[in-house]
């Protein structure tokens, strides 16, 4: 993809410092709703973790198939068609989400259309899907039962979010993995923030949506400023003044025959400019699997249809040249009505995803041992996913990035996005499992296989301490609510869809070390 200039822009900071310029003082957040159409209203507050609850239908919810228990242990035979199954209904979604926005005037007037037009059809679609998943495992085991009740779908009123779910790994890896990375204290302390100043921010973002209404309507559909916002979010009460949130980083200590050490991997920035809408691990053989743009450190052969064989050939980014390994995250754009390159393609502008893709000013990647116990090496080809893509629809349980700001790193934020005083910078992390099978490099939904330690820093039910990446990544953005995440469509852009990516290709040699570095209490590179 041709890479456009990343540097910051004149017009960009004319639009961000406009939005700045209505943050008061102490800190309040009276900003316009940037993003976010005009049918985003602010009723219904409440002191949840999602400020802003609007009357009108914001997204389609439907549930998550791949997390469901019946395809916890799809058999390998059939996994290569379950997989792309998994993906074509994210793709129906997707379409689907595209007539919801076309079509959303005339949803809130007869919302009888909104079953007929977008709903009944795109239940079809999906039970037409379940079915063939169904049958591709009852072809080689027992054919998984209860699939046909996942079709249905739903409009969500407003932007309130999605329950927290107990889900396969909730308690564990909303709790423990998130007590573990400051996730569970950011949430609470997000909540925290939002007391303190979410009445203020529900009014304010409410007199957005008054005044710039008409203006960022227009905007998302192309208007005043092109394709810099799409009108499916984030909005105002999405982001939160980093300085009136209380610090809320606990660190966990590390016992006697516990491993201190590190060992750090410099992959770069991505300077090379390297994105794609795929996610070889979710969606592998899939274009467009993700429905959004990766940012790649490490490996640069990975696309949808990498391999093993293909990554362990792959040319590599780290400048230890042992370290093979593909680290991947959604892009951050600068929503400040510029075009990107991506504007007209899938992942891109088709899928509501604009404005200028911004490179990390530092990209810090860190294996860091277990508090409690010795690490063993990770097997190589271990794939890891955390947090979850779809946190908005699906519920919090597996969300697990963290949102901060340079010089407040001990104020985690987990379902917002943080505004930051001038020269301090945005900070996204996320802080991987820790815990391996001992057996499987990857597992039918992507998570069963790892795990995160518990509130005690331990790994549970069998499961082996493993070296834990932790991915630090730090934008140079203007100050203001003017920059988001790429997501699905439906997922409007919310700071809790963040997530990471990982393929250890470590050489054997390279693991060595990393493991005798963790074990050994020492900082290595």
């Amino acid at each position: 993809m041709p890479r456009t200039s990343r540097k910051r822009s004149t017009l960009a900071n004319r639009a961000i410092v406009a939005s700045a310029a209505l943050l008061l003082g102490g800190g309040g957040l009276v900003a316009v709703n940037v993003y976010a159409s005009a049918g985003e209203g602010d009723s219904n507050r409440s002191a949840t973790r999602t400020q802003n609850a609007g009357q009108s239908v914001s997204t389609i919810d439907c549930p998550d198939v791949a997390t469901q228990d019946q395809l916890a242990n799809v058999p390998d035979a059939a996994r290569p068609e379950v997989d792309r199954n998994l993906a074509l209904i994210d793709s129906q979604i997707t379409e689907a989400y595209k007539r919801f926005a076309d079509e959303k005037a005339q949803i809130e007037r007869d919302p009888q259309f909104a079953d007929n037009a977008i709903l009944n059809p795109l239940k079809d679609k999906r039970a037409a899907t379940l079915e063939r998943i169904a049958l591709s495992i009852g072809r080689v085991a027992e054919r998984p039962q209860g699939l046909e009740g996942l079709a249905p779908c739903t409009l969500r009123a407003g932007n309130s979010p999605a329950q927290g779910g107990q889900g396969q790994n909730g308690g564990q890896n909303g709790g423990q993995g998130d007590g573990q990375n400051g996730g569970q204290d950011p949430g609470q302390n997000g909540g925290q923030g939002d007391g303190q100043n979410g009445g203020q921010q529900g009014q304010d973002g409410g007199q957005g949506d008054g005044q710039n209404g008409g203006q960022d309507g227009g905007q998302g559909d192309g208007g005043q400023n092109g394709g810099g916002q799409a009108g499916n979010g984030p909005e105002a009460s999405d982001f939160v003044d980093i300085t009136t949130v209380q610090p809320n980083v606990k660190k966990a200590r590390t016992a006697r025959g516990g491993s201190k050490g590190t060992f750090t991997t410099d992959c770069g920035v991505n300077e090379a400019g390297k994105f794609n809408s795929d996610n070889v691990i979710v969606a592998p053989g899939v274009s467009n699997g993700a429905h959004h743009m990766h940012d790649y450190v490490g490996n640069q052969a990975n696309d949808a249809f990498a391999t093993d064989d293909s990554l362990a050939a792959g040319a590599t980014s780290c400048l230890n040249q042992g370290d093979k390994s593909t680290y991947y995250w959604p892009v951050l754009r600068l929503q400040n009505g510029q075009d990107e390159a991506d504007a007209n393609v899938d992942g891109g502008g088709k899928e509501g995803n604009v404005g200028e893709i911004q490179t990390p000013s530092q990209v810090t990647l860190t294996f860091a041992g277990s508090p409690k116990s010795k690490v063993t090496a990770m097997p190589r080809f271990l794939r890891i996913i955390t947090g979850d893509a779809k946190a908005f629809t699906n519920g919090d349980a597996n969300a697990n990035a963290s949102w901060s700001c340079t010089g407040f790193e001990d104020r985690q934020l987990k379902d917002k996005y943080p505004i930051c005083p001038e020269g301090s910078q945005v900070v996204r992390s996320f802080k991987f499992q820790s815990c391996w099978d001992g057996q499987n490099a990857d597992s039918a939904n992507h998570r069963t296989h790892v795990a995160f330690a518990d509130q005690n820093g331990r790994c549970q039910n069998g499961f082996k301490a493993i070296p834990q990446l932790q991915q630090r990544v730090v934008y140079d953005v203007p100050p203001g609510p003017g920059f988001a995440v790429d997501s699905f469509p439906e997922q409007l852009h919310k700071p809790i869809t963040d997530h990471g990516d990982f393929i250890n290709v470590f050489d054997d040699n390279l693991m060595k070390k990393v493991v005798n570095c963790v074990n050994g209490g020492r900082k290595c590179k």
